[in-house]
């Protein structure tokens, strides 16, 4: 059904990898997002929250070294634990933050010397724009739904991310306590496609806003292009909706392996979340960057 479609809008889209390191500990954890291009001068979409962490990245080491900085006054002293504890509160730190965030754009434009982020107001939506590329590496555009009417209830879609981090090539470096990008291991995530229809839209005050499709999208397919058969984009992945369902099942008996056993399960429908298609292009106009529309795929008469 959409095997074209994914050929054609695979050209276009592509992942970011980002590696993290966590306060107190060595561990890297890899993690992808995606992003597609919207012309052939450089400029695409993602996710707000995508974007966030690209900005976010240099604030939060900063943030490390003058923590570091600051407790290595208090290394000799006897009551360096508490000062140690003062200083996790004071910058706010803890075994849950973020001390390190690279990331990495894999196979869209090499060579840039800058790049612009513009963060929707309200949406989770973000545009990228990359300054001044020497190559462009990936083919061809999104072309995005001339008529928003056409998102219609039962719908059947597709989209296109990279949920999967099988990327290798990093390291912690214990000469200089950080994480790096190395040229060994593997480099890339292979791309992963999920369909589902349109099971409702997404409103606010000032309109449809979103797209609720059947299936969930997966962590790292934010960003990602939501198409039809013909590779038309309607959208763009965003968020996971969790739906409780209310089919609770509290200390049930069941038997399991010939054995007796008391369960509880609480069941929930994982649904995902797009932008709509109308909002990226209002967008896109609002910053003056240019894009192509293209007429969806008819509907089969009954």
């Amino acid at each position: 059904m959409f095997v074209t479609a994914i050929e054609k809008v695979d050209q276009f889209t592509r992942p970011i990898h980002f590696i993290a390191r966590y306060y107190g500990g060595s561990d890297i954890i890899p993690g992808t997002a995606t992003l597609f291009f919207v012309n052939e001068e450089g400029c695409a979409v993602t996710c707000r929250h995508v974007a966030e962490q690209l900005l976010q990245a240099d604030a939060i080491y900063s943030n490390y070294l003058k923590f570091k900085s600051e407790l290595r006054r208090f290394e000799r002293e006897r009551t360096y634990d508490l000062h140690r504890k003062r200083l996790e509160d004071q910058f706010r730190i803890t075994s849950e933050t973020p001390i390190r965030l690279r990331s990495n754009f894999i196979n869209g434009v090499s060579g840039f010397k800058s790049f612009t982020i513009h963060l929707h107001p309200t949406q989770d939506l973000a545009i990228i724009q990359f300054k001044d590329f020497e190559a462009k590496h990936y083919q061809g555009h999104g072309y995005f739904l001339r008529d928003g009417r056409q998102v219609k209830q039962g719908k059947y879609l597709c989209r296109l991310g990279y949920p999967f981090p099988e990327f290798t090539n990093y390291r912690f470096n214990q000469a200089v306590d950080d994480i790096e990008w190395i040229n060994e291991g593997r480099v890339n995530t292979p791309s992963f496609p999920v369909d589902g229809i349109v099971t409702r839209h997404i409103g606010e005050s000032n309109g449809i806003t979103g797209i609720e499709m059947s299936t969930p999208g997966l962590r790292g397919q934010s960003g990602g292009p939501l198409f039809d058969r013909t590779g038309v984009i309607y959208g763009m992945q965003s968020a996971t909706r969790h739906l409780h369902l209310g089919f609770d099942q509290i200390n049930r008996e069941v038997i399991t392996d010939g054995v007796r056993r008391r369960v509880s399960n609480y069941p929930f429908m994982n649904v995902g979340q797009c932008v709509h298609v109308d909002i990226i292009k209002n967008f896109l106009r609002e910053k003056s960057i240019k894009f192509y529309e293209a007429d969806g795929e008819a509907l089969a008469p009954i």
